[in-house]
């Protein structure tokens, strides 16, 4: 089956595959997911539902290019790769692709056997996102993952062997750490040959095992002084090792290394999101929606079965809220946002919040587009409110 060709000038999509089973669900996390153990019957079913609401879905957008698949959940990597293969060949189907169409899978080093990971590779994946986390047996143990440090090194060696592109997930601003240990940390995991490091800062999510922590003194997060050595630790490492920080918590070794998913979202694209819990954007007769899939499985599939697709709402968004998600995420990058894109918004260049933030060395100076420093990158929630969002 041929995609039908779509309209010139029509921009490229992302689609975004959610898989939500894990080994074990981690004390920081706050994402929609299950525990894997015992739901065979269930992802099978997840699995037929899935492919249903792409073509679902294909159907709202209409002939689109394709830029870019991405599977994450969740561990993806958990799934049968035959499964990810059927996935990616129904998105790769149902629009055109654009070009060499970036497929990323995220996982665990506990799923890192090389026989795997080839079959995955097989399949059509060709970008890994690998979970290390840390490189610190006894950080991973507090994280509560299921790998050790070893294990953590092995699963990238084998990933860059197999896999074309290879992006590796930190988590710094843990308890305890110190600006010295994350340098030695961060050149380690260099050494491992990724072309992108994503490098989050911790951050302490409401009803989670964390959260609770925190409340009854058990966990302490280092203090604002700490947090902000350690992004600038960050930047510094990163920078020397000539990665480009092109969004807040995302490096890439050169423009071709970022990732092309990502930046759909950040700049303000579309995208298809399917599977319990996921998001989307499109964009159709001048409107753009917002979709929800339902967060439970078994809602979800009932969903599809019964509606053809499984969201549980979707919201038409008026000028203004498109404005405002627009600059939430486009300041995020460090291309930012054209102020033509802001007028919902009534923010220009001459905009007393703006020349303020321009003073105060959080804003560039740029009469064409709305972009932060990286002094403002440290304080962008500040900086978004100072801005009415």
């Amino acid at each position: 089956m041929t995609p039908p060709a779509p309209p010139a000038g029509s921009p490229a999509l992302g689609v975004y595959i959610h898989w939500p089973y894990c080994a074990r669900v981690c004390p920081y996390c706050d994402f929609n997911v299950v525990r894997d153990r015992g739901r065979r019957e269930e992802q099978i079913a997840l699995f037929g539902a899935i492919l249903e609401d792409l073509v679902a879905q294909a159907e709202l957008t209409g002939p689109r290019r394709l830029a870019s698949i991405f599977l994450g959940g969740g561990t993806p990597s958990l799934m049968d790769p035959d499964w990810a293969g059927e996935l990616i060949a129904q998105a790769r189907k149902l629009w055109t692709p654009d070009g060499e169409v970036e497929v990323t899978l995220e996982a665990n080093p506990t799923d890192a056997e090389t026989e795997r990971f080839a079959a995955f590779a097989a399949a059509g994946v060709n970008r890994l996102s690998l979970g290390l986390q840390a490189l610190n047996d006894a950080d991973l143990r507090q994280l509560g993952r299921n790998h050790d440090a070893a294990g953590g090194r092995r699963a990238a060696e084998t990933a860059a062997r197999v896999f074309p592109r290879l992006s590796l997930d930190l988590i710094y601003a843990r308890p305890g750490q110190t600006p010295q240990a994350w340098r030695a940390e961060l050149a380690e995991a260099l050494a491992l040959g990724p072309e992108h490091v994503s490098p989050y800062q911790l951050t302490i999510e409401g009803g989670t095992a964390f959260e609770r922590a925190v409340r009854r003194g058990a966990l302490v997060p280092p203090d604002e002084d700490t947090a902000a050595e350690l992004f600038e630790t960050t930047q510094a490492v990163l920078e020397a090792a000539g990665f480009d920080a092109y969004e807040v918590s995302n490096h890439a070794r050169g423009p071709q290394a970022r990732s092309r998913h990502n930046l759909v979202y950040w700049s303000g694209g579309d995208y298809v999101g399917v599977g319990p819990g996921a998001h989307g954007r499109i964009t159709g007769r001048r409107q753009r929606i917002a979709t929800y899939a339902a967060p439970r499985v078994a809602d979800y599939v009932a969903n599809v079965l019964d509606m053809g697709n499984g969201f549980a709402k979707y919201d038409v968004l008026d000028a203004r809220a498109a404005a405002q998600e627009r600059l939430l995420s486009g300041l995020r990058i460090d291309d930012g946002v054209p102020f033509g894109e802001l007028a919902p918004l009534a923010l220009s260049p001459d905009r007393p919040e703006i020349t303020g933030l321009v003073a105060q060395g959080l804003i560039a100076k740029d009469p064409e587009r709305l972009r932060v420093t990286r002094a403002g990158r440290l304080v962008l929630d500040h900086v978004t409110a100072r801005l009415g969002v």
